[in-house]
């Protein structure tokens, strides 16, 4: 999975929102959608969204987007669009939706439409409303959630459908269901990704939801190459090399090393001035090639008080 500091620049969530946003609005709040005049076009406000808040980025599992509409009255309006990713419980999430939606207000003065999408696994989960009194004041808000267990029993009506977040929800319901079993999820996601082309989607668009599918549907190496030779030939069937080409992959995977590489370095400067470490945990750290379980570790690495915490991450 991406690092913390990563989930604002690289998630696809992120990317899947910004490349579909009116699908977004259309697949998870039609009426919504059917008040947005879409000719106007519409801005994502992501620099005015950091500067209200700053901290927003730091330690969070979570992608947030700030975006601009115009409804049919020629009025503007504020979309808040909160995704909990892979999220957990969390305390204070409501208080966090209602210091997004005063802080919009009071900076621009304009409507604002708070949404918050939940990926977690906890079904009891629902928090739609902050709430808060003291001697007769009293304040509140209440918001809108798409929880996204909920579309379980609506598979059939998500294999129909074309709108990209259709691919989104079941890969999120799939990723979630095989959690604990390896094969299972090589074969949902050999499913989902040669869905893809059933569905008629131009070239760009299967690369961008195959994408998805793989960030989040994520196997050990050995079922990760029976996953892209099965992807290859289907491609070589349907006659539509679209992701899996030999100079791609080729490059994709070199980035991939590259990358890895870098997470083993910095753990390891990052452990040695802080705690030093030994040649044999030096070694442990280069061994491992999980870019997850790396990521893990560098996260573990900000709070630890000892190289054991970080280094359990990697065993």
């Amino acid at each position: 999975m991406p690092t913390e500091n990563q989930f604002d620049s690289d998630s696809p969530w992120k990317e899947i929102l910004e490349e579909y946003f009116p699908q977004f609005m259309f697949f998870f709040a039609p009426q919504v959608y059917q008040e947005i005049d879409w000719d106007k076009g519409y801005e994502f406000q992501d620099k005015e969204f950091q500067k209200l808040f700053p901290h927003s980025s730091v330690g969070k599992r979570y992608v947030d987007k700030l975006v601009k509409v115009f409804k049919k009255d020629g009025t503007e309006a504020f979309v808040i669009i909160h995704v909990e990713v892979q999220g957990d419980k969390v305390v204070d999430f409501p208080k966090r939706m209602f210091v997004y939606y005063y802080r919009l207000i009071d900076s621009f003065d304009t409507k604002v439409f708070s949404l918050a999408v939940l990926t977690d696994s906890n079904s009891n989960w629902r928090p739609n409303k902050f709430e808060q009194e003291i001697w007769g004041c009293k304040v509140s808000l209440e918001f809108p959630i798409i929880k996204l267990l909920d579309y379980g029993d609506k598979w059939a009506e998500l294999e129909q459908s074309t709108n990209p977040f259709a691919i989104v929800v079941m890969a999120h319901l799939k990723t979630l269901e095989t959690a604990k079993d390896e094969q299972k999820r090589l074969e949902w996601k050999l499913t989902l990704s040669k869905m893809l082309y059933e569905k008629g989607y131009s070239e760009k668009d299967v690369r961008n939801l195959f994408r998805f599918i793989d960030w989040l549907l994520m196997l050990p190496k050995g079922l990760n190459q029976t996953f892209k030779e099965e992807i290859a030939k289907h491609e070589e069937e349907k006659k539509m090399p679209y992701v899996t080409s030999v100079e791609r992959l080729a490059k994709e995977e070199g980035m991939q090393q590259g990358e890895i590489l870098d997470k083993q370095k910095v753990l390891r400067k990052l452990l040695s001035r802080k705690f030093e470490i030994t040649e044999q945990e030096g070694e442990l750290i280069s061994n491992q090639e999980d870019p997850e379980l790396l990521d893990k570790a560098l996260d573990e690495f900000v709070f630890a008080e000892s190289k054991e915490e970080v280094l359990k991450h990697l065993q």
